[in-house]
């Protein structure tokens, strides 16, 4: 094989493969996007209500000094059964946390859907207003409850 044919068959085959090049660039890109994963782990009864369990992850690229959602929980029904605002407090950035909340006069076994309303408060140095409920990545364990902005 001549030296321009091997030439013009490794020029083929990067031009070929820069497709995957920029694939494989933008994946990286997207998976360090910010985003703030909220995850209802679970609902379980508690003494005279109900605990809801959280895992939250902040991947916003800053610390947040408090974090605090309005939260809408409603029946299997779809009606509004309650409105609160849960406090997850500070959030160091890459970090996951656990947070538990319980809720008095509440029947976890009627809850059927869990939502979050807005960020009440999000803040932190460098962290824009809306930053919170803007990139946030909602998720449940919760087998029989739907959770999600």
């Amino acid at each position: 094989m001549s030296k321009a044919t091997a030439t013009a068959r490794l020029l083929a085959a990067s031009i070929a493969m820069s497709p995957l090049a920029g694939a494989t660039a933008l994946a990286q890109e997207a998976s360090t996007a910010p985003s703030l994963t909220l995850e209802l782990n679970g609902l379980e009864p508690s003494a005279g209500g109900c605990r809801l369990t959280f895992l939250v992850r902040n991947e916003l690229g800053a610390a947040l000094e408090k974090a605090a959602f309005e939260i809408v929980l409603f029946d299997k029904a779809g009606l509004v059964q309650r409105l609160t605002v849960l406090d997850f407090k500070d959030l160091p950035d890459g970090k996951t946390k656990v947070r538990q909340f319980d809720l008095a006069d509440t029947d976890c076994a009627a809850v059927g859907r869990v939502l979050v309303n807005d960020a009440v408060a999000c803040d932190g140095d460098g962290v824009e207003a809306g930053a919170c409920i803007r990139h946030l990545d909602a998720a449940t364990k919760a087998a029989d409850v739907t959770f999600g902005s």
